[in-house]
């Protein structure tokens, strides 16, 4: 109850669940567009990578500037920027001008803001909460993102079947009502710099310094980095098989929505969980766990079967995200911690414009069959790899923090 409690906690949790809802919208609402347009899943896989480029050529830079510059400002003009941009789509819809140039474009500055937004939001959430509540913090705004997810797709497929234009508009306005919510914040969300200001990449490397000094910091970004890539490839290989299995924009909507449901069930039961399991065993169970589901969808005859797997897939991810973000929120300090997560986020994330890419040329050329058949293979291999890791084999139940010099 506390953290309800907690005036600044609630504004910027309520503010997000609006623009991540919208997001999610959005996010089923584009592949389809794009396909409806060009008939051509290489484009969707091209407007995808432009959305996730920056999480590559961004993050690094990122974090320093979100450690350096004010927090809040961060936050208000990512939310303005991206509805702003975002409701340039249904103009051209109107005018009939849209082209998938446009849509990279704007997917390309909608990942920007995404990077500047996120990591300024877990930047300042220690400074938001106290150390003790952190953990379920961070669990509710899994839970966020999650029922946003599980709403988003059936909303976003249902909307795009009235007028491709509708999800988007809504998109752009739910960003507009975030960013009113947070002129309201009243704590400082960041600690005052100590010294003067280093320059801007060797800041950034500090980061990497943090990070590249524990061996099971860097292993565990690195299967965060594959299950990433997979998973981002998924969602696509998942709307084209369906599209082939005959599915209208609203079943596809709620294939993904049903996928989402088990990501908001795992984060309400994360809260609880992360104090049950050691950090091996989140570690190498979850990606065993995935490695055993995901060839099951090869199996399906129905989009709504391939969503039950997807939601025992997503049911666990809540969970390893609670226990690493967690983690880092305690140990490292804050006036660090955006270049430590932008550190992170660059290995993580980054890797997701080369999935989108991957997706659309493994369905060109093998189909979504074929692409499922590749992606069950990493992560297997990703398996593997955890398990006979020295630095997973020997991790402690609670990882001691790495020093920074």
């Amino acid at each position: 109850m506390s953290l309800w409690r907690n005036r600044d906690f609630t504004l910027l949790w309520g503010s997000q669940i609006v623009s991540t809802l919208g997001a999610t919208i959005t996010g089923t609402a584009t592949p389809l567009l794009v396909l409806a347009t060009t008939g051509s899943p290489l484009d969707a896989g091209l407007v995808g990578a432009a959305g996730t480029l920056p999480h590559l050529i961004a993050n690094l830079p990122a974090g320093p500037l979100v450690d350096r510059w004010n927090r809040r400002r961060i936050l208000l003009i990512s939310e303005i920027v991206g509805a702003m941009t975002l409701l340039t789509i249904p103009v051209a819809i109107w005018f009939e001008a849209l082209t998938t140039a446009q849509l990279c474009v704007v997917a390309f500055v909608q990942g920007l803001c995404f990077v500047f937004f996120g990591l300024a939001e877990d930047a300042a959430l220690p400074m938001v909460v106290s150390p003790g509540e952190l953990p379920a913090a961070i669990a509710h705004n899994e839970a966020r993102g999650r029922a946003a997810a599980l709403a988003g797709p059936p909303i976003g497929g249902a909307l795009f079947g009235l007028d491709r234009a509708l999800p988007f508009l809504l998109d752009g306005l739910s960003s507009i009502v975030a960013a009113g919510a947070l002129l309201f914040l009243r704590r400082d969300l960041q600690k005052p710099p100590e010294g003067p200001a280093e320059p801007l990449w060797r800041s950034a490397t500090t980061g990497i310094r943090y990070v590249w000094r524990n061996p099971l910091i860097r292993v565990s970004l690195l299967l965060i980095a594959v299950s990433n890539a997979v998973f981002q490839a998924l969602v696509l290989v998942l709307v084209v098989l369906a599209g082939e299995q005959g599915a209208t924009p609203s079943a596809v909507g709620l294939m993904m929505g049903v996928y989402s449901a088990g990501g908001l069930l795992g984060a309400i039961a994360a809260g609880r969980l992360h104090q049950r399991f050691s950090f091996r065993a989140v570690l190498v169970g979850i990606n065993w766990i995935w490695a055993a589901l995901l060839p099951l969808m090869l199996l399906t005859t129905h989009p709504f079967q391939v969503g039950v797997i997807g939601a025992l897939c997503a049911f666990v991810g809540p969970l390893w995200n609670v226990v690493i973000f967690a983690y880092a929120g305690v140990v490292v300090p804050n006036e660090l911690l955006g270049r430590v997560m932008s550190a992170g986020a660059t290995v993580t994330w980054g890797v997701m414009p080369l999935a989108s890419l991957a997706a659309g040329v493994l369905l060109t050329a093998v189909g979504p069959r074929g692409s499922l058949w590749a992606l069950s293979g990493v992560m297997l291999a990703a398996a593997v790899a955890a398990t006979v890791n020295p630095s997973v084999r020997t991790a402690p139940d609670r990882p001691a923090p790495t020093p920074v010099g």
